[in-house]
This record gives structure tokens, sequence and C-alpha cells, in this order.
């Protein structure tokens, strides 16, 4: 498969988006607000829809944001407060934006969207580069269960009703890091297809890429009301800080 992940892929489900990943951002808001003053600078790397950053600016917060998909941006201008936020159109990994910030953050496994580990690293070095000394970046991202996986692949029903179901189809490469998706829902319309590839990391690797780029972890947690991280944990919020 091809185009996976590229703007025109998100371009197509900018409509549905907030409507199927829902993503509840009162504790993110929370935890974000707490790491800088009420009128801290703050770049959001892959804003999309605004879940986060709309309720963040309300906050008072000057906040700024990138995006590679203009539908996705369209969606956020739509929201009270959206039309203020400045956007730039453009890759995450290449952050094409003037710092300094005090925070840039990157949130719901955004970092995986990513398509292999030298652009992940590309995105950390270039965030460095727009942080202030002592700023901070902000990520949340699962860690992958590989035991989920039969010969690497996995058929799962995420929703089954008298109308419809979606069921998700995987593939996992050890090698590279990665899975690929496809999400299909059968309905009354026919068959949607979303396929979706990601290359995700070890929560040890991105302490690694924090080094390369000049920064280090002052923080982790397995969620947004920082409960202790454990070898249990299935998620992380980590918190590098530029040096």
């Amino acid at each position: 498969m091809t185009g996976l992940n590229d703007p025109a892929f998100f371009d197509r489900y900018a409509h549905e988006y907030d409507e199927r990943d829902a993503y509840e951002p009162t504790q993110t808001v929370d935890f974000l607000a707490g790491l800088v003053p009420a009128d801290g600078r703050v770049l959001e790397l892959a804003i999309g829809t605004g879940r986060v950053a709309c309720p963040l600016a309300a906050r008072g917060i000057s906040l700024e944001g990138i995006d590679g998909s203009p539908a996705m941006v369209e969606q956020l201008r739509a929201k009270p407060g959206g039309s203020e936020i400045p956007v730039t159109i453009g890759d995450v990994a290449d952050v094409a934006v003037d710092g300094p910030f005090q925070m840039a953050y990157l949130v719901f496994n955004t970092l995986f969207n990513l398509p292999g580990q030298a652009r992940q690293v590309d995105c950390f070095r270039n965030v460095a580069t727009v942080l202030e000394p002592g700023g901070l970046f902000v990520i949340e991202c699962f860690i992958q269960d590989v035991t989920e996986f039969d010969r690497h692949q996995r058929v799962a029903t995420r929703t089954l009703s008298e109308d419809a179901v979606n069921m998700e189809f995987l593939l996992h490469d050890p090698v590279e890091q990665a899975v690929t998706y496809q999400r299909v829902t059968f309905d009354a319309q026919g068959t949607t297809l979303r396929p979706l590839r990601l290359r995700y990391c070890w929560p040890s690797e991105l302490d690694l890429m924090a080094q390369l780029a000049g920064m280090r972890l002052r923080e982790r947690h397995t969620d947004w009301d920082r409960t202790p991280f454990t070898a249990a944990s299935r998620r992380h919020v980590s918190v590098y800080e530029k040096l």
C-alpha cells in the first residue's frame, strides 16, 4: 500500500475524524496547561481539528500549530476560537516555524505516523531548534504489545450492530517496528476502507532520540493523571527538557 499517512490521506477523513476517533481532552489540557505560564508560547505538532488546541488556547495560552492536512485545519477553523490560532501547513517533522517556544507537544500517538526512524529523529531535532533553553517537548504514545499478533497478523471486530460491522486487519513488521492497519466498515452503504501505517517506538528509543536532539527525559507517566509508569503500562506521557 502506498500513500499511507500523507496529507491527502488525512484529508479524506477530516469530516469524520472527531466523530470516529473520540478524544476527551480535559486531562490532557490540564496537564499541558500546568507546564507553562498562562502567557506561555506553545506549539502543537499535528494540530489537526484542534481537539486539544482550542480548549488550551481558551485558557489564555498563546498557541500555534503545524499540520499537513488543510482539510483537518478547516475543521479547526470552524470551532469556537479555532480561527484565531495560527497554523502552518507542513510536515510535522520539519517544524517549519519560528521559535522560541516554551513548550511543544504531540499527542494521540501521532509521532508514530511519521514513516520511519529517521523522520522521527528529525522531528525531535527540529523541535529542539524552536524550543528555548529549558523548553519542554511532551509526547503521548502507546507501547506496542507484540503478543497480540499471531504469525505477525491479527483480525479484530471493533464494533458490531444489526446494521454494520467495523473490523480491523493488522500486519506487524517486527524489523521495521511497523503495523499496517486496514480498518473496514461494512454497512448499507457498502464497504469503506481506512488504511493506516504506524511506525512505533519503545520508550528507550524515544529517550535516545531526545538525547540526540539535546534533550533529556524530565518525567514519564502512564497517563495524563500522572499515574506512575511501570513495566505493565501500555501507554505513556513523556516530558523532555531541552538542555
